[in-house]
């Protein structure tokens, strides 16, 4: 008897199939896979080197791949890169077919693929996420990501935005776009700058990695306009003996110089 509704079962999958419905989305139709937020749709080859070449994906790099599919963004990262990842994907049927192709091409020892909820992989490790989801879904994403993800981190989509989180990069592939995050440091509060004996309160206001901000000269206050990107932060002031441009990493309550110039600004306790 259960012969008989596996044999069913997979004539009818084979039959829908070539039908032409999705493949993913007939297991969960016949309740072979859970009921999916997206379905499976195969990223293009130009579209994979694209988005490996915009997140500079190299072999100290770590990649999660949220909603793996058949794992070709992720065995083309280990492949061709050196990389390592994890891919994960509540479809089983693709989990298998992306760990075999890896076992395959000897890529095991670098890639692991799960079967799991991308809503319930932890993201800490990564240095690089990728994914093509759709928007609703990014958008339920995008606070996972902000939290878990350190500054610096890359984050690629296929074809789908990130609500108000504005792109650093966007580029076309096989007729689609891609778009490129770097997670931002959380700068914004009220900084002290302290250099060559002086000291200047400096507050700035963040939206995503969009940075303003004003310095305090001789009781003045004096728009500036920092550039963050990751953990870099750099901005000019207007001095009365000249413009001074401070470069900086952000660790935490510190921006600390990365141009060999002493300086040092402090963010202060609210």
């Amino acid at each position: 008897m259960k012969f008989a509704i596996a044999t069913v079962a997979t004539l009818a999958l084979f039959g829908l199939v070539s039908l032409g419905f999705d493949a993913s989305a007939v297991r969960v139709f016949l309740g072979i896979t859970p009921p999916l937020d997206v379905p499976y749709v195969g990223t293009r080859s130009a579209m994979v080197d694209a988005m490996l070449d915009m997140a500079e994906v190299g072999a100290s790099d770590h990649v999660i791949d949220l909603g793996t599919g058949d794992g070709r963004i992720l065995i083309a990262a280990a492949r061709d890169r050196g990389a390592s990842g994890l891919g994960v994907d509540l479809d089983p049927t693709l989990i298998d077919s992306a760990a075999a192709e890896a076992a395959k091409l000897g890529l095991s020892d670098h890639l692991t693929f799960r079967e799991q909820d991308l809503f319930e992989t932890p993201l800490h490790e990564a240095d690089v996420v990728t994914m093509f989801l759709l928007p609703s879904v990014n958008l339920r994403l995008r606070p996972r990501l902000l939290e878990q993800l350190r500054p610096g981190t890359r984050v690629v989509s296929n074809r789908f935005k990130m609500g108000d989180w504005r792109p650093d990069e966007v580029r076309r592939a096989s007729g689609y776009p891609a778009y490129l995050w770097i997670v931002p440091a959380q700068i914004a509060g009220s900084w002290q700058l302290n250099f060559e004996g002086r000291s200047i309160p400096v507050e700035l206001q963040q939206t995503f990695q969009q940075v303003d901000g004003t310095a305090l000269i001789n009781g003045e206050a004096s728009a500036i306009s920092p550039v963050l990107k990751g953990d870099r932060l750099r901005f000019s002031i207007d001095l009365a003996d000249g413009k001074r441009v401070f470069e900086g990493v952000v660790q935490g309550d510190r921006l600390l110089p990365t141009d060999g110039a002493e300086w040092i600004a402090r963010r202060q306790a609210e």
